[in-house]
């Protein structure tokens, strides 16, 4: 059974085709609403029981089981008239269709022109991860499997109408390494941005990795100028980078800041650097003067400062505000673009590096699927 959530409009209407004589049409007029709806009904479409029944047999197009949901609410900032913009963090568990949980969160960004706010949604690619990034709660998990490209969309899609979010963008930011995953997010981002379905402009979505040299060269074969590309650095010298992101054993700093150099860039592209301040890690002032050097032959590049959000096994404690202002100057004096990422979400455990559920990987038991959940979303 096809997951429609994992196709394209292309490919659900080719896929019809061979099935059925009028396959192509119904599939043109059932894309949209599956996508934009998480509405799978093709008896409502005028056509006989046994065309309805064959697409019920052979396409699906399965929703993801919400398991919890919390929320925060987060200063934003300041409206154009001075007041404190206040919006919502929001945290949605998932369960997979074997029960695995996957985590998605909404993250209020600022207030539109129109005076409302503007959210993003972070996403998941895999269940866990095996980067082992050490300040990382779902790096302690290990991965236990890849998301496919269906369970992917069907993160944003659940999220749309199930729980009501609208995000403007989409970040592959949550659980897992997007690019050890690459052929289904590949897949997904061709999803996401199908005019005939979801159709999310190619500059809304970014791409975040640790440093995946061959998913970074993939994604450059893809030409897309526009979609966005993220770094989690967090050490600009080989020893200390390696101690906290094992990925770097495998692609040292020199190596990665030669593949970032070639990587296809329209003429405002800015390639976003993410580094978790860790006090008394990596937050000297001859570490930012480093950050600084890694990034100075990188083109356009935004430095995203984030706070350490401490999880269940806490690395080391969270900066205070002081720390964070001092080492955001270091960078600025050094020529480097830089800004605070506020934190959002962290007292729901929604915040940078604390999605995960560490003891899923310690008893590699999924969460419990009722029947129904598992036929509506199996076909068995």
């Amino acid at each position: 059974m096809l997951n429609i959530f994992g196709l394209t409009a292309d490919e659900l209407s080719a896929a019809a085709r061979f099935s059925m004589p009028t396959g192509h049409g119904i599939a043109n007029a059932l894309y949209p609403r599956v996508m934009r709806e998480g509405r799978f009904a093709p008896a409502e479409f005028p056509v006989s029981p046994a065309t309805a029944a064959t697409w019920c047999a052979q396409f699906d197009a399965p929703l993801l089981r919400v398991v919890t949901h919390v929320d925060e609410a987060t200063v934003v900032g300041t409206t154009a008239v001075g007041t404190t913009a206040v919006g919502t963090t929001a945290k949605a568990v998932f369960a997979t269709h074997d029960g695995y949980e996957i985590e998605a969160v909404r993250i209020p960004m600022h207030v539109a022109a129109d005076g409302t706010m503007e959210h993003t949604i972070c996403i998941s690619s895999q269940v866990g991860c095996k980067m082992g990034c050490t300040f990382c709660e779902t790096g302690r998990m290990g991965l236990l499997r890849n998301l496919t490209a269906g369970e992917i969309v069907a993160q944003v899609v659940t999220a749309r109408s199930v729980l009501g979010w609208q995000p403007k963008n989409i970040v592959f930011m949550g659980m897992g390494e997007a690019l050890d995953n690459c052929d289904q997010v590949l897949q997904a981002l061709r999803v996401l941005t199908d005019r005939r379905g979801l159709h999310f402009s190619q500059e809304r979505i970014t791409v975040c990795t640790s440093g995946h040299a061959e998913g970074i060269a993939r994604l450059a074969a893809l030409g897309w100028k526009r979609l966005n590309l993220s770094l989690s650095l967090n050490g600009a010298t080989d020893d200390l980078r390696s101690r906290i992101m094992p990925v770097n054993r495998k692609t040292p700093l020199a190596e990665l800041q030669r593949i970032l150099a070639a990587y296809p860039q329209r003429r405002n592209f800015t390639l976003g650097v993410n580094y978790c301040l860790l006090p008394g890690l990596n937050d000297t002032q001859a570490d930012a003067l480093q950050v600084a050097e890694f990034c100075r032959p990188l083109g356009r590049v935004l430095l995203n400062l984030i706070p350490y959000n401490p999880g269940n096994a806490p690395l080391t404690r969270a900066p205070t505000a002081e720390e964070t202002e001092r080492f955001l100057g270091w960078l600025r004096d050094a020529g480097l673009p830089v800004r605070q990422r506020t934190t959002k979400g962290r007292t729901i455990m929604a915040a940078c590096g604390q999605l995960g559920n560490v003891a899923l990987r310690r008893v590699r038991v999924p969460v419990e699927v009722s029947e129904q959940t598992r036929v509506a979303t199996t076909g068995e």
